[in-house]
């Protein structure tokens, strides 16, 4: 297209815009631009200028002829921007503006946003392309490219403008390379890090995000280390940040902390604890507002010797000093500090006291001071060295949260930068050492680089912010700002004056020769190392909700799995074609070959009947290995719970879906409710597994994916709930007659409920006060309506008798018949007629009710009843092994109601909060979830109940759960991990505010048919 056409293009389309979006119009001038930009690159002519529009809050251009004079007849060179995606590191999410900043800055200014795709960014693509973002690859097009972390070499456009973190400006040696190919490409450099006021002091930063980051990741770290050291403490119970949904979220999770740290106190052998908090500045200010989440008493940094040796301090709470320069430095001749300005201007007459005054006395070290080479260290390692000698801090120095993350800097033995994966090493300065077992000794050391990317929403939020008002310099080409005129490091092919001083190291021969040994040795990644272990996983059990387990941790390729089976036929199958798989024989009772097992695995999945959970646990206990399993705590389980603490591993249970989803979908939003002031006063959760609609016209609207048993049996336990301010039980026999026949969550879905067990424990997993105090506690189970009538019907009929009897019967009408009229008659000739008394006299019911003709017309289409009046005519009996005439149902029920070919199934699950608000309003709140199958892939049940299974298996595996015991998923970090990990695998929970607030609509005592 000609220049002249591009306009025309343009100038058409004007007078059409009254009605249309400002980003549309905008849009095709950005289109007319790149044509006539790249028409006139020879002459090095704008002859079509960026336009740049100051649009006003409405929608609509009302003059486009005045506003195309006023616009395209003067010369404004607005520059346009990119966002590109990160890359460094896997956990970097953040990005340097938000959606709504991009919004506003297209609003304001009428540039193009370019926004290079990301599918781990925290903001996804269709957001800034809502906000009006141009969506792409290619950000050549733009002439200011924002980023966070340094951009590769190959990744460097010549001749644009660069705005991002480069980690230049202290001389540092690895990336030299960059700056070099900065200086040769002719991009102008700009660094957040340097962007100050006239007052040095930073504007644009993630200094505090990195502060509430670094202190959680600290505290998760000196529950491993005491744990290491043998004790169990509170703060086992606190998960890395990146685990929170939010701030609020890990802030509530260390409130929780708190609570049992002032109610059982800190170990005694540790004496009280001593948090030091170095600087005072944004970091430090992060961290401490995480800190005061507990229990704490500031004090004076000199009076933490008297503290720390004091016999009657107490432990129901932390010690914290904040350390600023005049607590630790002294004038080298006058052994005082002098003051501030004498110290910045000849910092080499001064010298540091930290390791005689402070360290010696802290139990934790969280280090936010700023330290360049000019400055004293806090310490050395040959100073460590004599604290770590000395028998006397046995039980101190036993962590460093190193925020700062200054290798080799203000503490000479932090030699390296740690990931979020792997965010702690030891250092061992007697035998001079590191290492990373926990229970060798040495000072943990946390140096994560890239902590706010932890909190990646609220640090992003906050930094665009901050940013925003230079970006709008940065359009007008306002490079002599002086903000941005200060953080300039390079431009048109040098360095800025401030900055001359890096030449010495790009041009140093020694340095370039480290260089070139960094590059050679430098993987995809920013972190050294060797292959990682690879981790061992043991799946007990190969049944159908196996199969999404067994491949979301296959996508890892440094696990293996070990899938130990009774149905070696269906273990085989479950493995073929999957790598790192091999399959094994599973005897659980067989104690050798099970401790064998276990012992060669990392951590054990049980998916084999829940009664055998607890031998397994006994031989994870005896290994220290780490177990999952999706089933209820059972009390054979729960009385593991001390040993299993004792012997430092974690047997999470629950992690399915009912069990499971239920609870993380639960606890996720009373946490919310409590994190803005509010309480629960009723909660009600209904989940059921269903055929999809489509595929529940049979009897009971129900069909069996796995063995019927537990289903039929669940269906007769007690139930024990409250609701409505009264407390009520059903005894397990009238578990179906009692029910709820109608559960409305979605108009499309005719269901019904029964009560789950004992509803009322779930006030105190869930954190909800006494059961007492709430308006209804209830956990249901959904079906189709007609499900618990049939039901019942069937039991007092005598089909799901667990007691021991004889089952040799030709026909499944003979068994049926022995149940109506005894063992002895089932030779004898009976109609249909007589059949049908007998079921309404075991009903009481009269024998023309039309509930009675249901269940006839049910047990002839099961076969029970023959279709005839031939007395020999039916199915054969297919269930002579049986021993019960439960298990001769079941056996007909897997045949009779399975799913076909083509068919779904469906999980439905809904939760109903009634909230009391901060104010003392009223609301009702939900979260529901509804997910298909896939005759493709897995079961809507298999997928639920697999995925998080994996999904926590993984967590532990990466050491995510630091928690220890016999566990549910009740946990801030780790239901906000598993939800935000089923979303991206398609199983989302909606959550609404549905009105305000009202009773929960329970009506129970079933349909009427049985009084």
């Amino acid at each position: 297209m000609s220049s002249q056409a591009a306009l025309a293009s343009v100038s058409k389309a004007l007078p059409r815009l009254g009605a249309r979006s400002t980003k549309r119009f905008i849009a095709s001038i950005s289109q007319a631009k790149r044509v006539l930009s790249s028409s006139s690159v020879a002459s090095g002519k704008t002859y079509f200028p960026q336009v740049t529009p100051k649009i006003q809050s409405s929608p609509r251009l009302n003059n486009i002829s005045q506003y195309q004079s006023k616009h395209t007849s003067s010369l404004n060179p607005f520059k346009s921007v990119a966002i590109r995606r990160e890359g460094k590191n896997r956990w970097e999410r953040r990005a340097a503006l938000t959606p709504e900043a991009v919004e506003k800055l297209i609003k304001e200014t009428g540039i193009a946003v370019y926004v290079q795709p990301s599918t781990k960014r925290i903001f996804s693509d269709d957001k800034y392309r809502a906000a009006g973002a141009i969506i792409q690859e290619d950000l050549s097009v733009a002439d200011i490219i924002l980023g966070i972390k340094e951009v590769p070499v190959k990744d460097l456009i010549p001749g644009k403008t660069y705005v991002y973190f480069s980690h230049t400006h202290k001389g540092q040696v690895y990336n030299m390379p960059m700056l070099q190919d900065v200086l040769d490409k002719k991009i102008r450099l700009i660094d957040y890090e340097l962007m100050a006021n006239e007052h040095k002091q930073r504007l644009v930063l993630f200094g505090k995000h990195a502060g509430y980051a670094g202190m959680i990741d600290g505290v998760h770290g000196l529950g491993q280390r005491l744990l290491g050291l043998g004790y169990s403490s509170p703060f086992l119970h606190v998960g890395m940040a990146h685990n929170y949904k939010s701030l609020a979220s890990a802030k509530l999770a260390l409130q929780s902390l708190g609570n049992t740290i002032a109610d059982e106190g800190t170990p005694k052998e540790f004496g009280p604890m001593t948090f030091t908090f170095t600087g005072s500045g944004n970091v430090s200010q992060g961290a401490q507002s995480v800190f005061k989440s507990l229990p704490h008493e500031f004090v004076d940094p000199k009076d933490l010797p008297k503290i720390a040796t004091s016999k009657n301090a107490r432990l129901d709470r932390i010690y914290a000093a904040e350390v600023n320069i005049e607590d630790h430095i002294r004038h080298k001749t006058k052994n005082v500090f002098t003051s501030a300005e004498e110290y910045f201007a000849n910092p080499e007459q001064f010298t540091s006291i930290f390791h005689k005054d402070i360290a010696p006395y802290s139990s934790m070290v969280i280090n936010g001071a700023y330290w360049d080479k000019r400055f004293p260290r806090l310490m050395t390692a040959e100073q460590l060295k004599t604290i770590q000698s000395d028998p006397a801090n046995k039980f101190r120095m036993l962590s460093i949260a190193d925020i700062s993350c200054d290798i080799n800097g203000s503490f000479e033995f932090m030699s390296h930068a740690t990931s979020i994966e792997d965010p702690f090493f030891y250092v061992d300065a007697i035998h001079g050492k590191e290492h990373k077992n926990t229970e060798a000794p040495g000072v943990q050391i946390m140096s994560v680089d890239i902590l706010p990317s932890e909190l990646p929403m609220e640090s992003s939020q906050h930094f665009s912010d901050s940013l925003y008002p230079f970006i709008k310099e940065l359009i007008r080409d306002n490079n002599s700002h002086p903000v941005l005129a200060g953080a300039t490091i390079a431009a048109d092919g040098h360095l800025t004056a401030a900055h001359k001083d890096l030449a010495k190291v790009l041009n140093d021969t020694h340095a370039k020769e480290n260089l070139s040994k960094l590059k050679a040795t430098l993987g995809s990644s920013s972190s050294f190392g060797s292959t990682p272990k690879q981790k061992k996983v043991l799946l007990c059990g190969s049944g159908f909700v196996a199969g999404p387990l067994v491949d979301y941790l296959l996508r890892d390729p440094n696990v293996s799995l070990t899938i130990a089976s009774n149905a070696q036929a269906e273990a085989t199958s479950l493995a073929l074609g999957r790598p790192n798989t091999k399959v094994v024989p599973l005897d659980v009772k067989d104690d050798v070959k099970m401790a064998s097992l276990v012992k060669d695995s990392d951590i054990v999945v049980s998916f084999v009947p829940a009664p055998f959970h607890p031998i397994i646990a006994e031989h994870c206990i005896q290994e220290k290995k780490n177990m999952v399993t999706a089933s209820y705590i059972s009390p054979a389980m729960k009385a593991l719970d001390e040993r299993a603490q004792r012997a430092g591993i974690t047997i999470m249970n629950e992690i399915g879906l009912d069990p499971g989803i239920d609870h993380l979908s639960a606890m996720k939003m009373i946490d919310e409710v409590k994190a803005e002031g509010g309480k629960v006063t009723s909660f009600v959760s209904w989940c059921g597994g269903l055929p999809a609609p489509e595929a529940s016209n049979v009897p009971l609207s129900y069909k069996f994916s796995w063995s019927p048993r537990g289903v039929l049996t669940a269906g007769l336990n007690d139930a024990k709930f409250r609701m409505h301010n009264g407390f009520h039980e059903i005894a397990g026999k009238d578990l179906m007659k009692k029910h709820f026949p109608d559960v409305p969550i979605y108009p499309g879905f005719a269901l019904e409920g029964v009560a789950n067990r004992d509803s009322l424990s779930y006030a105190e997993t869930y954190g909800l006060g006494p059961v007492e105090k709430l308006d209804t506690m209830f956990r249901g189970t959904l079906r189709y309506k007609g499900y618990a009538d049939l039901m019942y019907s069937f039991n007092r009929l005598g089909l799901l008798n667990a007691e021991n009897s004889p089952q040799n019967f030709g026909t499944w009408s003979q068994y049926m018949d022995s149940l109506l009229f005894g063992q002895g008659a089932v030779s004898a000739s009976h109609d249909n007629n007589s059949r049908t008394a007998a079921i309404a006299d075991r009903l009481d019911l009269p024998k023309n009710h039309p509930s009675v003709g249901k269940v006839v017309d049910a047990l002839k289409w099961l076969s029970l009843m023959p279709t005839s009046t031939a007395a020999s005519s039916g199915d054969a009996f297919t269930a002579k092994n049986s021993t019960t005439s439960l298990d001769s149902f079941c056996t007909l029920l897997m045949n009779k109601l399975k799913y076909l070919p083509l068919e779904r199934d469906m999980v439905i699950l809904h939760h109903e909060f009634g909230v009391q608000l901060k104010n003392g309003q009223e609301q009702t709140r939900t979260s529901t979830l509804v997910s298909y199958g896939s005759f493709e892939t897995y079961t809507a049940m298999a997928k639920t109940v697999g995925l998080p299974a994996a999904m926590a298996t993984e967590m532990m595996l990466k050491g995510e759960i630091p928690e220890k015991g016999v566990l549910a998923p009740t946990m801030p970090h780790v239901y906000n991990t598993i939800l935000e990990k089923l979303d991206r695998e398609g199983v989302s929970v909606l959550e609404q505010i549905v009105q305000k607030g009202m009773r929960p609509s329970l009506k129970w005592g079933g349909s009427g048919v049985f009084k």
